[in-house]
């Protein structure tokens, strides 16, 4: 079936689509994109896609708008070129945050977003660790929400760090902190935080022991760095003995590298839903894995019609 499978690289991930590419053994598919002086955008698709299986990769990262709607127009080009299947490969899902009413009249935007990829013609969405999973729900196609936990588990793991603990930034991420735990048979600790406004957060305490650790934070998207660094000054107030952060998507907006280049953190560890050579030149402790592997493997499992699960069973035995 992968001879009838295309996979086509937008202006946000052409690296992570190469490696896609390569991994299922197929070139990446010829289109051109452009930006024209009044701002619209053109996808124009270099070869007949009639009656085949369609990966548009494409991050709906900075800048977001842009990006999201050279998506649409790949995704609408693709259904009047008369693709048989479409699927969008979303690694970093933006306005996944705006995912329900925090206050009154307010949108729900990532609910507007999947929308518009089903009204494009999207058949099913691939994306990795969104904010809130309840987005998946949003969608009336297929939405497979993958885990770079395996990555990021096994990257920590042949460090061989000594007396590790786990730290969830906040509550809410105390799910995810406890499965890299788990796979790193270690101990967990939370911090207590309240967020007075957005990108604005106050770390209070800690709930569990870090004296003389090695501390692994783990958190889904780090963007200024605010949250990360109050957490990473009360870690060392506590006791720690160092502390490494790690995320699935680097935002990095604003003033997070600066931040992260004056903090005492050990390493700064991401991964490449989000391009980062850019930011890797200007932070020296910053390491960056690759889901371009696992997304290959994903997409050929569903050529071969298995389970994502079983696919997903099958990297972590591996890894």
């Amino acid at each position: 079936m992968i001879k009838d499978t295309v996979i086509f690289a937008l202006t946000s991930s052409v690296d992570l689509a190469n490696e896609i590419a390569q991994q299922l053994g197929i070139p990446l598919g010829n289109c051109d994109v452009r930006h024209f002086a009044d701002g619209e955008i053109l996808v124009q698709l270099g070869e007949s896609v009639r009656g085949k299986r369609v990966y548009i990769v494409q991050s709906t990262c900075n800048p977001v708008s842009s990006n999201l709607m050279e998506l649409l127009i790949a995704i609408d080009a693709c259904k009047r070129a008369s693709a048989a299947f479409i699927t969008a490969v979303i690694p970093y899902f933006g306005y996944a945050r705006q995912d329900r009413k925090a206050r009154p009249r307010q949108p729900i935007t990532s609910k507007l977003v999947a929308s518009l990829l089903e009204r494009a013609g999207a058949n099913r969405v691939i994306t990795m660790d969104l904010h809130a999973t309840q987005i998946q729900g949003f969608f009336d196609i297929p939405a497979d929400d993958i885990a770079c936990l395996p990555i990021i588990a096994e990257y920590f793991q042949n460090k061989n760090l000594d007396q590790i603990v786990v730290v969830s930034p906040d509550h809410g991420g105390t799910t995810r902190a406890r499965a890299l735990a788990e796979r790193l048979h270690a101990p967990l600790a939370i911090i207590d935080k309240r967020r007075p406004r957005p990108n604005v957060a106050e770390a209070m305490n800690i709930i569990g022991d870090v004296e003389g650790k090695s501390v692994i934070i783990i958190d889904d998207i780090v963007d200024t760095a605010g949250t990360l660094i109050a957490g990473i000054d009360l870690l060392y107030k506590q006791g720690a003995k160092e502390v490494y952060a790690c995320c699935t998507h680097g935002v990095l907006s604003g003033p997070a590298i600066e931040r992260l280049k004056n903090s005492n953190i050990v390493e700064f560890v991401c991964t490449n839903t989000i391009p980062q050579a850019a930011k890797k030149a200007q932070l020296e402790k910053m390491t960056v894995l690759s889901v371009g592997k696992l997304l290959g493997l994903i997409i050929k499992g569903m050529e071969e019609n298995r389970s994502v699960s079983e696919v997903l069973q099958s990297y972590n035995s591996k890894s």
